[in-house]
């Protein structure tokens, strides 16, 4: 191509990638090309498919599972206790299905209980909160006060990710 005209090249550049009056007949008759666009079109269907029918995370599991992870890879640390609130409950949100049909799930019509609690970790003081509502098993609310000393579970990858209370271990004393 060293000395090649623009207009040379780029006619050249045309004829390759045209499809030169091809007809339908002729272009389904291209096995590789058909298995291609076949092989497109189920994938794209497949990944629409997917972003409507998968289900939702659900929050609440998400939380159940990084609290269970935390207790598994945490390291613990002395914290204390800074504050006590309850807030009243959200209402839940209405879903919509696959074809449109409304999921309502139930409403947990329960005040949230949230601890407020503060720990350092090699100089850094993080201050945090855990919605303790639905752990009532491993938290005694009534003997739970601000300024009360807790051991925190936090991740050491990640040390402002922690928690006082899991499903199977509290911090609270």
């Amino acid at each position: 191509m060293v000395g090649a005209s623009p207009q040379r090249f780029a006619f050249q550049l045309q004829s390759t990638f045209a499809l030169r009056g091809m007809t339908l007949k002729e272009l389904l008759a291209d096995w590789k090309l058909l298995a291609m666009l076949g092989s497109g079109s189920i994938l794209a269907l497949m990944l629409i498919v997917y972003a409507f029918a998968h289900p939702k995370v659900d929050p609440e599991e998400a939380e159940r599972k990084r609290r269970l992870h935390l207790n598994h890879i945490g390291r613990i640390a002395e914290g204390q206790v800074v504050e006590l609130s309850e807030q009243p409950a959200s209402p839940g949100e209405e879903k919509r299905g696959l074809l449109g049909a409304r999921v309502k799930p139930l409403p947990d019509l329960r005040p949230r209980c949230m601890v407020s609690y503060s720990y350092s970790i090699s100089g850094v003081t993080y201050h945090t909160a855990q919605d303790v509502t639905g752990l009532e098993s491993q938290v005694q609310f009534n003997r739970l006060m601000a300024g009360q000393q807790a051991s925190v579970k936090y991740d050491p990858s990640n040390p402002s990710d922690s928690i006082l209370v899991a499903d199977d271990w509290s911090g609270l004393r």
